[in-house]
């Protein structure tokens, strides 16, 4: 029982979250609504913990996209920089 009480607050704290991204990417889209740009989209980014969840989805809100991915950081140096690459690859 315990189990699902923590996925439930940590997803509650993770929407939360997904919908500030996601006021802060609808706000750069009106301040770029005058410039022939890309779709606006978000990320957040979180440490990896001991938790039994955690999060690493893809959203598309409104017609743009929010993901929301973690990083381990409790690996060496060169494997935390093969995470960050493989985030810039698939999103930059």
């Amino acid at each position: 029982m315990q189990r699902n009480v923590l996925i439930q607050c940590y997803s509650w704290q993770t929407m939360q979250k997904k919908y500030q991204i996601f006021t802060y990417v609808k706000n750069k889209e009106v301040e770029l609504k005058d410039q022939e740009h890309e779709s606006v989209s978000g990320m957040l980014l979180y440490a990896k913990t001991d938790e039994v969840v955690y999060p690493d989805y893809e959203y598309k809100m409104s017609g743009n996209s929010i993901a929301v991915r973690t990083l381990d950081l409790d690996k060496d140096f060169p494997e935390i920089r093969k995470q960050l690459d493989g985030i810039v690859e698939k999103y930059f």
